[in-house]
């Protein structure tokens, strides 16, 4: 005689496409999967690359599109990668829940991955030059390197190509905007590397380093002037370096103390909350950047989107 439960037996017969949630996924669930809070930290990339470059332009909000793309292709392949190990730590999730099929999932990264390039062509040559590596970047993350010691440093990689591809857009040439994209990188790559431990207990190594990692980004951006200089003449320096400052301690203030405190006890809820602060953080950083390159019209725009940013992430989560 079977002891199976007749009701979980029936369940298991009943085909995933006839539930409504996988039928016709929410709009919710989409925003749950690609990370739409994360989605506001992404123009703020190629704002500060233009702030380098040139003076944003049309070719800019091609570049942002074109990140954002990119951006939200990368979200749907990663939990499209990690949909049996979410079913186990994260059934919550759109896919392990249901709530979003593995296929419509994939197809909506190769989707937005096309797209994005599309956008990046009409920018210009420079710009695809940039996008595609870009693109390259983040599905070799999802599918081959995040769980390899490789994994963090892609991922930084792939935040300072976005940069680049907006200096690549606007001025046709990366090279004035390489320091702010090194530094973009860093702050990726610290935060990345905490986000390794975030489902499980990890050690403190990894957010003391993170903190670490903050404060040498914090003395850079105020002591240190770009290297590679915007070919733009600056206007108001004083008022450029007043912003600068502003907003370079207005990144440590979002960071410190979620990293300290994660730094203290590395447990999983407190590892996601210092995650979550670093994610935010990218926008002051963002910002900061493109004050000292002497933008500070971009700059206060650019931080116009955390905010939102906050908002939206009371809702969905951006880890």
């Amino acid at each position: 005689m079977s002891t199976r439960d007749p009701a979980r037996t029936a369940a298991s017969r009943t085909p995933a496409s006839r539930t409504p949630a996988s039928r016709t996924p929410s709009l919710r669930a989409w925003g749950e999967l690609l990370r739409l809070p994360a989605l506001f930290t992404v123009p703020g990339d190629a704002l500060a690359g233009a702030a380098a470059s040139a003076r944003p332009d049309r070719r800019t909000a091609l570049a942002i599109a074109s990140s954002l793309c990119l951006y939200a292709a990368g979200m749907a392949l990663n939990d499209w990668a990690d949909r049996e190990e979410d079913a186990a730590e994260r059934p919550h999730r759109p896919l392990p829940s249901g709530r979003v099929r593995p296929a419509s999932a994939l197809g909506a990264a190769c989707a937005l991955t096309a797209a994005g390039l599309a956008l990046a062509a009409r920018a210009g040559r420079p710009a695809l030059t940039v996008a595609a590596p870009l693109a390259a970047t983040v599905w070799s993350y999802d599918l081959l390197l995040k769980r390899t010691p490789a994994g963090p440093f892609a991922m930084a990689t792939a935040r300072g190509l976005d940069l680049l591809l907006g200096a690549a857009a606007t001025g046709g040439r990366i090279r004035p905007a390489l320091s702010s994209a090194a530094l973009l990188s860093t702050h990726t790559l610290a935060v990345t590397t905490v986000s390794r431990q975030e489902t499980r207990d990890g050690t403190p190594a990894a957010p003391l380093a993170a903190l670490a990692t903050t404060g040498a980004l914090t003395w850079l951006l105020h002591h240190r002037p770009p290297r590679d200089r915007s070919p733009l003449p600056r206007r108001h320096p004083a008022l450029a370096a007043v912003t600068t400052t502003a907003l370079t301690a207005a990144y440590a203030a979002t960071v410190a103390r979620p990293y300290f405190h994660a730094a203290l006890n590395p447990s999983p809820p407190l590892t996601q909350r210092a995650v979550g602060a670093g994610i935010r953080a990218t926008i002051p950083l963002q910002c900061a950047l493109a004050a000292r390159s002497g933008a500070v019209a971009t700059a206060l725009f650019t931080a116009a989107l955390a905010p939102v940013t906050q908002r939206f992430a009371k809702r969905v989560s951006v880890t």
